[in-house]
């Protein structure tokens, strides 16, 4: 097996707010991947005294743990039982019912000898390569399905779509979020490699239209995953008139991992 992973924060005045993390069990069989993407909040006005990095870390490391060492439960379960744990370390003393307090977007990969099972919420990426070359996008679209201008900085825009019915669905405080998210299982013999990213890697392909998912992944396969974030940081420099960037931050937190089975 090999794993190779690389990430850069948006800015170095602030701390990068994405986390992840691979675990492979002592008995050399299977393994999980974890990445988390932390939603900035506009203006720090979330509801709480922690940080962003704060909360990936927590969420992340309930998930590392738990799947790890709980394969009696689905990656369903284990994030609905992590959202819990990282609500109850901060509850006495955080608003977690406001609409920003702090979350992420979650993509979970684990594998055994027979199966890879997946899980995606929000816009963070799971790619799955078959060892024929071909390249599986494992999406959850939901932002993507949005009316025009229903995003905003503004927390009552915000409020409208985010966690609710017909918008879309984070990992913050409430377990049954977990029930959102786009799961599957396929079988390990049709998976070479997966790569993970979170959207401010993934803008090589869905901002910036550089290629499809399989150019993606074989940029991360013949040349690794810190030349893709290398790349998107290029397009974002070169956009000086924000015709791909638009209202976007000029750099976005991003990470990559890609692993071979």
């Amino acid at each position: 097996m090999r794993i190779e992973l690389a990430t850069v924060p948006g800015s170095p005045d602030r701390p990068n707010e994405d986390w992840v993390a691979t675990a492979l069990p002592a008995s050399g069989q299977g393994g999980t991947l974890i990445l988390l993407d932390g939603v900035t909040p506009p203006r720090g006005d979330d509801g709480c005294v922690h940080s962003v990095p704060w909360f990936t870390a927590r969420l992340g490391g309930a998930l590392a743990e738990l799947s790890g060492s709980r394969p009696d439960l689905t990656l369903q379960e284990i994030l609905a039982v992590s959202i819990r744990r990282t609500a109850d370390a901060h509850r006495p003393l955080c608003d977690l019912s406001h609409v920003r307090t702090p979350q992420a977007t979650v993509a979970l990969a684990r594998w055994d000898d027979r199966e890879v099972e997946y899980l995606v919420l929000s816009d963070s990426v799971l790619l799955f390569e078959a060892h024929d070359g071909s390249v599986r996008p494992l999406l959850d679209d939901r932002l993507d399905r949005l009316p025009p201008g229903s995003l905003s900085t503004e927390a009552i825009a915000d409020a409208r779509v985010r966690n609710k019915e017909g918008g879309f669905f984070t990992a913050a405080a409430d377990p049954s979020v977990a029930a959102r998210a786009v799961t599957g299982r396929t079988p390990l013999d049709r998976v070479r490699a997966i790569a993970a990213l979170t959207d401010g890697a993934a803008r090589w392909t869905q901002m910036f239209h550089e290629g499809g998912w399989a150019d993606c992944l074989g940029v991360l396969r013949e040349e690794g995953t810190q030349a893709l974030i290398d790349r998107v940081r290029a397009l974002e420099d070169a956009d000086t008139g924000r015709e791909r960037l638009r209202h976007g931050k000029t750099h976005d937190d991003a990470t990559a991992l890609y692993a071979v089975l």
